[in-house]
């Protein structure tokens, strides 16, 4: 891992990126290449664990904002989705914000806004759908009503 993605742009994380694993064209690395798979792991540990475990916690982080913003953006939006995600961010930066160094402030910023988000695409889903519902009802009614006026004598 030689960078990190933040709402802020991409970010280095100190170390000089390794030589890229050697990758087949064709077939998986283990027929083709005796041990290639064990050697790749044995590098990603390697850059894993010569990268401080706060930056790994922040990535993983955003990754739960861009999960929560992406179901946010479907159409219908999947808030029961979005609000998970939005909750495990939230778990996340609540428990360790203070040992997050760099990260904190723009993860905290982006709980804030991912939160902000949810509450108003929430409210806007919630208050089209009443609509539909309540114009719905109003044509049933008034469908109703015509059927069953008396006719004037």
């Amino acid at each position: 891992m030689s960078s990190l993605w933040t709402p802020d742009g991409e970010r280095p994380v100190g170390q000089a990126p390794g030589p890229a694993p050697a990758r087949p064209e064709t077939g998986s690395p283990s027929r083709t290449q005796p041990g290639a798979d064990h050697e790749a792991l044995a590098e990603l540990r390697r850059q894993l664990l010569a990268t401080p475990a706060a930056v790994v916690v922040a990535n993983h982080a955003y990754g739960l904002f861009e999960l929560a913003a992406l179901h946010l953006s479907a159409t219908p939006p999947r808030l029961d989705e979005a609000r998970l995600a939005v909750d495990a961010l939230g778990g996340l930066v609540d428990a360790v914000a203070d040992r997050l160094g760099d990260a904190r402030e723009s993860l905290v910023d982006a709980l804030a806004q991912i939160r902000l988000a949810y509450v108003q695409i929430a409210g806007a889903h919630q208050a089209g759908a009443h609509q539909a519902g309540a114009h719905q009802t109003g044509a049933q009614q008034a469908g109703a009503g015509e059927v069953s006026r008396p006719e004037p004598s």
